[in-house]
């Protein structure tokens, strides 16, 4: 049986498709190959006329906006668990003409533990992205950063005000695995030149990220069932 939690974020998810009247199969394929590959919007409006479908590029991108953030919140219902010994570090991502910095850490497999887009990079910011990820996942045992202030400073306030046990490294051979990761965001969001809004510029890396967890293995699926990264990411919207 789904539980209750997961059937109301399927039931929004289905009313936000419902309101675009548009084929299904159409905005599923437009907005994950969108999230997936390094395609620009008119790229895909390209793409999809040699289809037979006539959909312009701001129409694949109103869709983006609207479906991705529904698809990643029925995602992280389904997320696999990771582990308990976390990189974190920042990159940074151009909205508005300026520069903005993105919150990610995995686990010492690679695992995508959370990720957030902030406006500034500060303790205020750091330590809103560990309470997220911590929420998310519970407390971990390790946290490894580099040797950023902001980042040192906020572990060691969530450390001193929950009283919890988690060892603070900061160690720049064991960030580089979140820092390679890195490349596979960064990949993406390089054709599309910049985001214009910080809101949307959300959304969408928030449908890049849900992609990438996918085809780290990062969904749950049904025991004995192989699917593709495609079928587990149009499963979402199902």
């Amino acid at each position: 049986m789904v539980p209750l939690h997961l059937r109301l974020v399927i039931s929004t998810l289905r009313k936000v498709i419902k309101r675009l009247h548009y084929p299904l199969d159409v905005m599923r394929v437009s907005v994950r190959w969108y999230a997936a590959y390094p395609l620009s919007l008119r790229n895909l409006e390209e793409m999809m006329a040699e289809r037979g479908m006539l959909v312009y590029h701001a129409t694949v991108h109103r869709w983006a906006l609207k479906i991705l953030p529904a698809l990643a919140a029925v995602f992280r219902r389904r997320k696999r668990p990771v582990g308990s010994s976390w990189r974190v570090d920042e990159t940074y991502i151009k909205v508005g003409g300026r520069w903005k910095y993105l919150y990610r850490a995995v686990d010492r497999l690679g695992h995508t533990v959370d990720f957030l887009l902030t406006a500034k990079r500060d303790v205020a910011a750091a330590r809103r992205f560990f309470e997220r990820a911590i929420d998310l996942h519970d407390v971990p045992e390790k946290i490894s950063i580099d040797k950023s202030g902001a980042n040192t400073a906020a572990v060691s306030s969530l450390i001193d005000d929950s009283g919890a046990a988690i060892e603070l490294r900061q160690s720049k051979y064991l960030n580089n695995l979140v820092e390679q990761d890195h490349r596979a965001v960064k990949r993406r969001t390089r054709p599309m030149l910049g985001f214009k809004e910080f809101r949307s510029a959300a959304r969408i890396i928030t449908g890049i990220e849900t992609m990438h967890m996918i085809r780290k293995g990062q969904l749950h699926c049904p025991k004995g069932q192989v699917m593709s990264a495609a079928e587990q990411f149009y499963s979402l919207a199902v």
